[in-house]
């Protein structure tokens, strides 16, 4: 839930859905969002890629199970330069200790960026 994240609430962005291993995030961009050129900042962009990613990996999680980003790659395809930023993430395939999921960015209907991520399956049973 973006309730449980201040970070996510401070930014903005919000959560449309979440199920099946799937997730839509949004943001609405202000002004404190752009960099010097005038487009949403790249860690924005990011930032609610990771959320997104994040959401959908929630879905698949069994009771016990928690979950954190690993490592990503982002590709940065066109500036984020509409009012509202829109994400999709889906996970492509979830083994018992990772997870690997892809996200793309949207504004309007044009492509702004695409990620891949990778994402650790903890259990509350785990130990070092």
């Amino acid at each position: 839930m973006i309730e449980d994240s201040p970070f996510s609430l401070h930014l903005g962005i919000r959560l449309i859905s979440a199920e099946s291993g799937r997730a839509s995030c949004s943001l609405q961009l202000r002004p404190e969002h752009r960099n010097s050129s005038g487009v949403a900042h790249g860690g924005l962009i990011f930032a609610l890629a990771d959320t997104c990613m994040g959401h959908a990996m929630r879905t698949t999680l069994k009771p016990g199970e928690h979950t954190a980003t690993l490592e990503s790659k982002i590709n940065y395809l066109r500036p984020g330069d509409g009012p509202e930023l829109r994400s999709e993430s889906q996970v492509v395939h979830r083994g018992h200790l990772f997870a690997n999921i892809e996200c793309r960015i949207w504004v309007g209907d044009q492509l702004s960026a695409s990620l891949n991520g990778t994402f650790v399956i903890q259990s509350d049973s785990a130990t070092d």
